[in-house]
């Protein structure tokens, strides 16, 4: 469960909208939240927000959005329908994030969206997008020449929407972030459904790569070990997942990861020889090990969990 909304999002600190505040000094110093209070409000409500946003801040002014509660999360998708009718006045907007929901507000799991590939049409230049949630999620493949980052956190990541991902032209994308999840949270991503993402072909400039949440990262692992994408990263995150000694194995197997910068492997399920294998073989690498993980029992059977469900 994610607990905490973002105090800051691209290195701006997150300052929350109210129609006839008082504007900081330099209004495109800060990523404006828009949320409305009651989880149930009338859709009405929302739009008469992002109104007076257009209203009272200067546009050249909104750089960085947060959208954080619309209304009914769990059943209706943001209505970026309004964020495209802001586009031709929004020219500066260079990041979004879309559902910066916490679990009280909404499981991850329940968080309803629609189709987003209209927003990348809408913002060319647009350089980061984060999704939080995946529930009827869709994107089509596009091209786009200005995203720099993009980040699905999710409980359960589509198939489809990864395959999307991987169709995508993005020659300008550094960090890329898929978090898989379960199956029973919607989470049906195979490894050849990221094939094209492993391949790396549409990814020139890509650094970071994260493939993570993953229920069966012990799989993933060994995609990746023998990607062609690797070689071009700076940081490979395969976090929060159900990583075991399998996992580790075959990741040590594959390619050479010494080039490196950082590989994430927080919250796993290794042994301390396989922790200490992996530290050895990759010298001047960082490596994240933290939050290790025990198997819990459950009607004799042992049972393990990715960082972020439900």
């Amino acid at each position: 469960m994610i607990r905490s909304h973002l105090s800051s999002f691209t290195g701006l600190p997150v300052l929350p909208f109210t129609p006839g505040m008082a504007l900081p000094d330099d209004p495109s110093a800060v990523a404006w939240r828009l949320e409305v209070e009651d989880f149930e409000a009338d859709p009405e409500e929302f739009a008469t927000l992002v109104a007076a946003l257009r209203a009272e801040v200067p546009a050249d002014a909104v750089r960085a959005l947060v959208i954080g509660e619309w209304g009914s999360a769990y059943e209706e998708a943001p209505p970026i329908d309004l964020l495209v009718d802001a586009a031709q006045q929004w020219t500066s907007l260079r990041a979004i994030f879309l559902a910066d929901l916490v679990g009280e507000q909404c499981e991850i799991s329940w968080l309803t969206h629609g189709d987003i590939t209209p927003l990348l049409a809408a913002y060319p230049s647009l350089e980061v997008l984060w999704v939080r949630g995946a529930n009827e999620l869709r994107l089509d493949p596009v091209r786009h020449d200005g995203l720099r980052e993009l980040v699905f956190q999710t409980g359960g990541l589509p198939g489809s929407v990864t395959r999307a991902v991987g169709g995508c032209d993005l020659p300008a994308l550094e960090r890329l972030e898929l978090w898989l999840g379960r199956q029973d949270y919607g989470g049906d991503t195979t490894v050849d459904d990221l094939a094209e993402v492993l391949a790396g072909t549409r990814l020139p400039a890509l650094r970071h790569l994260a493939v993570s949440n993953d229920a069966f990262a012990d799989r993933m692992a060994q995609a990746v070990a023998a990607a062609p994408v690797v070689r071009q990263l700076e940081v490979l995150d395969l976090s929060k997942g159900v990583f075991t000694d399998a996992g580790a194995e075959a990741l040590l197997a594959g390619q050479s990861l010494t080039h490196l910068r950082r590989l994430d492997l927080h919250h796993h399920f290794l042994s301390e020889s396989a922790r200490e294998r992996i530290v050895a073989a990759l010298p001047g690498v960082e490596v994240d090990l933290s939050d290790a993980q025990e198997a819990h029992m459950y009607d004799g059977d042992e049972y393990r969990f990715t960082a972020v469900g439900e």
